[in-house]
């Protein structure tokens, strides 16, 4: 399924549905009416094809309904459904939003996966979830992490890495990251999608709380380089934004749409953040 055509109004094919919009979760702990104003409003902007999809638990489903139904959309919400239910509860949440297909087109399913990746739960997930949707499984890091990144993969869904959080150990390493990458680019015709803690394009340390957090810029940087043969480390590492900028606007146009294809899409609380970010690197 394609998520990443070249976006409107000339938005580079790196960034095309580059941000999908996770203003419900932390840090942004948005209240529903909130979130769906600002996301309606980001479809309308300037760089309204730099926006993927919205993501919402399945718990909060009937609270998205009700404000949608103020709302009137013109379009149906490209929906991102997490699954906070339980793998059980996948059948009826998907059921609910099929039956409002005039405020809802799910895109996307995404769960985290049990701590031991097996093969039936996996097998589950593809019968619950309709073949025209995209399933996003999360295995935990640790013992073991990368074998269940390959079964993610092996059973036709996305792996998800999780780039950070509330505490220091959400935060993986350098040399996980690259390992991810090395796994998943390494698997023919794969995709991954990332979440939490991308909050701006350059790898930096956070004032406040001293975690050093990962750059979507770098992980696009790096995902080309994995594709290329290139020093994936050294890329993640990288706090140099002017040469991270000036690598990703080298990239031609078959090699940009090729690291899309590896590196989907990500999740962040805020639109503005990562717009603003790449308006003042020179790339949009």
């Amino acid at each position: 399924m394609e998520l990443t055509p070249p976006g409107p109004r000339g938005i580079p094919p790196l960034f095309a549905r580059l941000v999908d919009d996770s203003a419900l979760f932390p840090p942004g702990d948005a209240a529903m009416p909130e979130a769906l104003r600002a996301h309606f409003a980001s479809r309308e902007s300037e760089h309204a094809g730099v926006l993927g999809v919205f993501l919402c638990q399945a718990s909060r489903l009937p609270e998205l309904i009700t404000e949608l139904i103020k709302i009137k959309p013109k379009q149906p919400l490209p929906l991102s459904l997490i699954i906070d239910t339980g793998l059980g509860g996948v059948p009826k949440a998907i059921s609910i939003v099929e039956s409002r297909s005039e405020l809802l087109a799910l895109r996307m399913v995404e769960m985290p996966a049990p701590s031991d990746v097996d093969e039936v739960w996996l097998e589950r997930v593809s019968e619950f979830v309709p073949e025209d949707v995209i399933r996003v499984v999360e295995p935990r890091r640790g013992v073991g992490w990368l074998d269940g990144v390959r079964k993610v993969i092996e059973h036709g869904s996305w792996p998800k890495i999780r780039c950070g959080g509330q505490a220091g150990e959400n935060f993986p390493s350098v040399d996980e990251v690259a390992d991810f990458l090395a796994v998943v680019s390494g698997s023919t015709g794969a995709s991954f999608k990332a979440t939490n803690s991308l909050h701006r394009a350059v790898r930096h340390a956070d004032p406040d709380t001293g975690f050093v957090h990962h750059g979507f810029l770098n992980l696009l940087v790096a995902s080309a380089r994995s594709l290329s043969g290139g020093d994936v480390r050294a890329a993640l590492e990288s706090t140099d934004a002017e040469a991270l900028a000036e690598e990703a606007r080298a990239l031609s146009e078959q090699a940009a749409k090729a690291v899309r294809a590896l590196f989907a899409s990500y999740a962040a609380a805020s639109f503005e953040q990562p717009v603003a970010d790449m308006g003042e690197l020179g790339l949009l």
